[in-house]
């Protein structure tokens, strides 16, 4: 089918397409698609685009809640414009044109995949679809078997159909792939039988032992660089990524190659040593001060929260006991108002159950009130505890920070006066040792020297002041955010839960208006 048609023209997928297919698919429930005159395409779950003799995949982007889509029997020639369809469970590709496998980066959540009769030649580009149970590539142009060790990352494969390729006339072929993915369960339509699979292993052993290994060193690395990743974004949460060593001290003399020349003059090496030791303990103190705040935050976010849960299931038990009760009435008015002997009687009865109806609603707003008041206090207690934690964490950072800018200012004194004595020694040809021919250079003037290193000096102490501010940041947009999460979500449960009250209320009315005798 994946051919041109003389006598038909190739398209591109446009939105009168889309729409046409939209209400071919489903027009039993196109009116819940439709929001006033459009139809609301995150709604759209399943799109059918098959023998449309599409060519190239466009304007899609809007169906971003797509599981499901069919695109074979088309003359497709690239696979594009997916990057939007993230919830792709389902893609049916097969029947088409498509010489690369690409564009498929975003679709982590795809589980089926049919790619049948293409011009494939390799499998490759796939690594995002660590959910792919079943692949369908045959009929394609795959002639090299070693294809299929790429399939060996899918760990969740279990059913393959390569059936049709030029690699299938290899008498070798289905014990190869057997031996290469273990947890295959189908093969071309076929189930994979334990018979043939120990034959596979016996056959590939010394083929599979060496990609084993390599896939165990793979993985290990891979769960290093994930364990350092995580250890990262644990400390970024905490403000104190890179302190736990010489990395901000080290970065302070990043590119200054004044620095590097004078750290050959006598005693300035030993000075940098000692500078380097104390700095580094500081920050390290200050990485381990952070971790345990970063906890104390957790704790006291996370004790808020179980508060807040257990007054709000405190309040809706007795709320759901107060409905409760008034329900049980309600059935016994309402019998009493349909079974009345004459009108007088029933509007007697319908008299009372408003009134009831009313005393509910404001046991209800009385209940709403109550639960809003003591969530406020809550509210405010949190706010001031976060307020201490987040005020306390800000002083000490500045304090620390203000010690490693005593550092270095304490450095930069006696470096000076180290490169004043060396002028004053090499004016006077006093010099006990023969310095390099740059630093010679550099120690010719002495107001040159001199503005450099105050230059230098400024440019660490800025860069102290940048890790100090961006620490200081981070912990008050930390504050903020915390606290306006809190407050927000209490406005919006307080409005939600009142809307809830009055719709009730509104409904028993219409209910008992509805009563007849």
């Amino acid at each position: 089918m994946s051919q041109f048609s003389n006598n038909v023209e190739p398209n591109v997928i446009g939105d009168e397409m889309v729409l046409k297919a939209i209400e071919e698919k489903c027009p039993e429930d196109l009116g819940d698609l439709v929001k006033g005159e459009n139809i609301n395409f995150k709604d759209v779950t399943e799109l059918q685009l098959s023998f449309k003799s599409i060519l190239q995949i466009d304007n899609l982007w809007q169906l971003e809640n797509l599981t499901k889509l069919q695109l074979d029997n088309n003359v497709i020639e690239k696979i594009e414009a997916l990057e939007s369809l993230v919830h792709l469970v389902w893609l049916d590709l097969s029947f088409n044109n498509i010489e690369i496998i690409e564009g498929l980066d975003t679709l982590v959540k795809l589980q089926d995949l049919s790619l049948y009769s293409n011009r494939i030649s390799k499998i490759e580009n796939m690594d995002a679809l660590q959910e792919l149970q079943i692949l369908s590539i045959g009929k394609n142009n795959l002639s090299s078997l070693e294809d299929v060790v790429y399939l060996r990352r899918f760990k969740k494969l279990r059913t393959l159909n390569l059936s049709g390729n030029p690699f299938c006339v290899d008498e070798q072929y289905t014990l190869f792939v057997v031996a290469h993915l273990p947890n295959l369960v189908y093969l071309d339509f076929k189930l994979v039988r334990d018979t043939m699979r120990e034959a596979a292993v016996s056959k590939y052993q010394d083929l599979i032992k060496p990609l084993e290994q390599e896939e165990a060193q793979a993985l290990a690395l891979l769960e290093i660089k994930q364990a350092k990743q995580e250890e990262l974004q644990y400390h970024e949460a905490a403000f104190v990524e890179h302190l736990n060593g010489s990395f901000l001290f080290d970065s302070l003399y990043a590119e200054d190659t004044e620095a590097a020349k004078l750290a050959s003059l006598p005693g300035v090496g030993d000075l940098l040593q000692a500078y380097r030791k104390e700095f580094v303990l500081v920050c390290g103190n200050l990485y381990n001060y952070g971790l345990k705040e970063y906890e104390k935050r957790e704790a006291e976010v996370s004790d808020f929260y179980r508060k807040l849960h257990e007054i709000l299931v405190a309040s809706q038990e007795e709320s759901k006991k107060v409905m409760l009760d008034f329900e049980n009435r309600k059935e016994q008015r309402l019998d009493e108002i349909h079974h009345a002997r004459s009108y007088d009687t029933a509007e007697s009865k319908r008299a009372e159950c408003r009134e009831d109806i009313l005393q509910l609603s404001d046991t209800l707003m009385t209940l709403e009130t109550l639960l809003s008041n003591e969530l406020e206090e809550l509210l405010q207690d949190f706010k001031k505890s976060i307020d201490v934690i987040a005020s306390t964490f800000m002083e000490n950072v500045r304090e620390m920070m203000g010690q490693c800018r005593d550092l270095e200012n304490h450095h930069h004194e006696n470096l000076m006066k180290i490169v004043i004595d060396t002028l004053e020694k090499s004016a006077k040809g006093e010099l006990e040792e023969n310095l390099p021919d740059d630093v010679q250079k550099l120690l010719m003037d002495k107001n040159t020297t001199v503005n450099a290193i105050n230059v230098s000096h400024s440019i660490r102490l800025r860069k102290i002041d940048k890790r100090e501010s961006d620490m200081l940041c981070n912990t008050y947009h930390w504050h903020s955010s915390v606290t306006e999460k809190a407050f927000q979500t209490e406005i919006d449960r307080n409005r939600t839960c009142t809307k809830k009250i009055i719709s009730y209320i509104n409904t028993l009315q219409k209910e008992l208006d509805n009563t007849k005798i």
